[in-house]
């Protein structure tokens, strides 16, 4: 497909109906949430784009797989037609399935980080950094500073900072770094791709420190296409071709298949080394079942088997970064600010841009969030000081993102263009208000992962 916005590769077969709650149910249902639209119920979204994990719609060869699960306890044929798909696409040498994509972390930081060990990443995602910090373990995000200045079009701003890792490496070694991870789109800074160039600098950089160097494979087919789109001398080489180059370079890779392969539970953990993956094996039965289940029903490893291969089908990636960049000039043509360029599974507002005059610690990202759903029944998540802010354990004082975001996450094959008009012209409407708008502060909040789980109340 050539269009500038790729028309939809499937036909729609099944609905679901939604609806606009009136405004003053729309407030109640704040005010009952403490402004946390994750504590929302979901009957009350008009669009729900707070994240495109596991939203998806699957196909009716998705949906023809779940018919034949195979349930048995061990050994299930379920089990053994995902190992051929995982073998195929990504060609290590162990995997264990796992019920998403955090438990995959979760396993691999108990079999391998320590308190006060460092892993460096281009930008770890929230799973991610508290897997780590739940191990004592301290993240350490390295991505190059274009990613930080939201109007830089450099085509791959999910690239680590190689000069960075080479000094972090130096710094702390082998005995304080258990493992180097990339992220592959980098969700935390816009979902941008990482390319194929700077992938080979980092594992070679881990390799050189005999570091063990695994990717958060979330989202690797929309990377593959960025790579395929914008990285010379990949231009005529296929998704699955390109992810096989990709993977070669690493020892293991987490996943999230509630992305990429657009099912709606379910990920993974593959490891090249015997002994690390026997230990996997034990915590996997420890945590979420038994190796050839691993927390999932037969039906659900079918479904992710077919959808692995889904995702990585070029006319449908076509559309679906097409959905995105459409969504984006809509916003951009009515003077509403992107992250430039625009990236893989959704479109990252400016919500500092928007706000100036709300400081970090009153939480601008997520004062535009909560006015979008007031206005529109919209529900996005905040990409900023909720989500990212952290106490430093040494200086005892508060860190903040440089950017606070607002992402709009695009569900896989589930809402039109039409839907995706209304979501901009709510914008539109927030921002000629925009300077009225007030920000927030905590009435309760935990310490990890507070944007799940935590309170607020309007200044």
């Amino acid at each position: 497909m050539t269009s500038t916005y790729p028309p939809e590769p499937f036909r729609i077969k099944v609905t679901e109906a939604i609806h606009l709650i009136p405004p003053a149910e729309r407030e109640k249902a704040l005010k009952e949430a403490g402004y946390n639209l994750f504590l929302m119920k979901a009957e009350d979204m008009f669009i729900d784009l707070l994240t495109d994990s596991g939203t998806g719609a699957m196909s009716s060869e998705q949906w023809a797989a779940i018919m034949r699960g195979d349930e048995s306890y061990a050994g299930a044929r379920s089990f053994h037609r995902l190992k051929v798909a995982v073998e195929d696409i990504f060609g290590f040498k162990h995997f264990a399935p796992t019920h998403q994509g955090r438990a995959a972390e979760n396993i691999l930081a108990a079999c391998l980080v320590k308190p006060r060990m460092y892993v460096p990443s281009n930008m770890h995602f929230d799973t991610t950094d508290a897997n780590i910090r739940a191990r004592g373990g301290r993240p350490a995000n390295l991505v190059i500073d274009e990613a930080h200045d939201p109007d830089n079009t450099h085509p791959f701003k999910g690239n680590m900072d190689i000069a960075k890792l080479k000094a972090f490496v130096k710094m702390y070694g082998r005995e304080q770094i258990p493992l180097g991870m990339i992220t592959v789109t980098n969700n935390a800074g816009g979902g941008q791709p990482v390319s194929m160039e700077n992938l080979k600098a980092v594992a070679d950089i881990y390799h050189e420190s005999r570091i063990p160097f695994f990717i958060d494979a979330a989202r690797y087919a929309e990377n593959c296409f960025f790579i395929k789109q914008r990285e010379p001398g990949y231009g005529q080489k296929s998704v699955k071709e390109i992810a096989h180059e990709m993977f070669a370079l690493a020892d293991g890779m987490t996943m999230s298949a509630k992305k990429d392969a657009i099912v709606n539970i379910g990920g993974l953990l593959c490891v090249n080394d015997d002994a690390l993956f026997q230990n996997v094996q034990n915590e996997l039965i420890l945590r979420e079942g038994f190796p050839t289940y691993g927390g999932l029903a037969g039906r659900d490893l079918d479904a992710m088997a077919v959808g692995l291969y889904e995702g990585l089908d070029e006319d449908y990636l076509s559309y679906r970064l097409g959905q995105t960049a459409y969504l984006a000039k809509q916003l951009n043509d009515a003077g509403i600010p992107t992250l430039q360029p625009t990236g893989g599974h959704g479109v990252y507002v400016n919500a500092g841009a928007i706000f100036p005059h709300i400081p970090n610690y009153e939480f601008p990202a997520q004062a535009l969030a909560i006015e979008l759903y007031r206005e529109g029944g919209i529900r996005g998540v905040e990409i900023g000081s909720v989500m990212f802010g952290c106490l430093d354990p040494e200086t005892n004082q508060w860190n903040y993102p440089k950017l606070e975001l607002l992402r709009l996450a695009i569900p896989r094959r589930t809402y039109t263009q039409s839907h995706l008009d209304y979501v901009a012209e709510s914008l539109e409407k927030i921002k000629t208000r925009a300077s009225t708008i007030r920000g927030y502060k905590y009435t309760y909040a935990p310490e990890l992962l507070r944007h799940f789980t935590a309170r607020f109340e309007p200044l």
